[in-house]
């Protein structure tokens, strides 16, 4: 009985969902990617380096599945596909934005400890 509601605790733990939603190596990067504009598959793939077209498939699809980006078909040949941050997409830049500044202030204590 313990376990299970550790599990539903854990499972409503708003902490634990945004970083199942925005958590892993590529994710990050693709939303800042977006954050720019709308992207073509290719534009993605060529400013992300070392990620293979495999794993931004399954990426853009997890993140498309999760409502934060929107992917839009156009009918033509050749078939062209962009990818925009969706509204909830959006609301994401504070979050990654205050990110960014924690670490740029993590990282100068490190610096200034080893320089010690």
């Amino acid at each position: 009985m313990e376990a299970k509601a550790v599990d539903i605790e854990r499972a409503s733990c708003p902490v634990e969902r945004t970083l199942e939603v925005i958590g892993g190596r590529w994710k990050v990067l693709i939303l800042r990617e977006l954050f720019e504009g709308v992207k073509r598959f290719g534009q993605l793939h060529r400013a992300l380096h070392g990620i293979t077209q495999k794993m931004l498939t399954q990426q853009l699809r997890e993140m498309e599945s999760d409502g934060i980006i929107y992917r839009q078909v156009y009918l033509q040949v050749p078939p062209k596909v962009e990818y925009s941050l969706t509204p909830l997409g959006e609301s994401l830049k504070p979050i990654l934005e205050s990110m960014h500044e924690w670490g740029l202030k993590h990282l100068d204590r490190k610096l200034e400890e080893s320089s010690v």
